[in-house]
């Protein structure tokens, strides 16, 4: 490996563990992770929220004290409940909601299909993750300034420089490419190591 090789690994790993710090903060404040992005970032969107609302590595069984409370409300499926019930991180995806995206495309602008979202529902202690492979995506621009003006924090996962969203980030993770394929290739095992390190941070025994 070269020495820029291992300087820019290096690098890496310091900006996803200081992402990693900013989402620690925000669910220890009861916040919830809102994610956006286009094509396949929007698929990226939607892959993170499976990892995060349900086990990824580990089996993140309930409390006793939790299933003591299913037994008290829910009867005959109450075992049932008890046994497959896994704990979750809040995470929500922007590109989820089909009828919402539309209507606001329709009646509103096209680009603001992500900030009329956020500024509905985003809160000073949730983060946005915006996804972008350029960085230049114009909702994905208006999506990180709405969230900045509700006092959100904002992390970029993109490619090479950041573009014009680099400067509206709290951390900017971004790959040393600047084709698409590659940024999105690129992009998997990062945001999966990142939902590795949630996970183990609240759901190891």
């Amino acid at each position: 490996m070269q020495p820029q090789d291992q300087n820019s690994d290096q690098n890496q790993t310091a900006k996803i563990a200081a992402a990693i710090k900013l989402l620690i903060a925000s669910y220890d404040a009861s916040g919830s992770l809102l994610i956006c992005g286009n094509g396949g970032s929007a698929a990226d969107c939607e892959h993170i929220v499976g990892e995060l609302m349900k086990g990824f590595c580990l089996p993140r069984a309930l409390s006793a004290h939790d299933r003591d409370r299913l037994t008290a409300i829910c009867g005959d499926d109450a075992a049932r409940l008890g046994e497959k019930l896994q704990y979750g991180l809040p995470a929500l995806s922007l590109v989820s909601h089909s009828s919402l995206i539309t209507a606001i495309a329709n009646d509103l602008d096209g680009d603001l299909i992500f900030a009329q979202q956020i500024w509905a529902m985003g809160k000073a202690n949730d983060v946005l993750l915006a996804i972008s492979t350029s960085g230049n995506s114009e909702n994905i621009l208006l999506a990180a300034k709405t969230a900045r003006a509700k006092n959100m924090t904002v992390i970029g996962l993109t490619g090479a420089g950041g573009g014009k969203l680099a400067p509206l980030c709290d951390v900017l993770i971004d790959v040393a490419s600047n084709d698409v394929a590659s940024i999105q290739e690129m992009h998997l095992p990062i945001y999966h190591e990142i939902c590795r390190q949630l996970e183990s941070h609240y759901f190891t025994a």
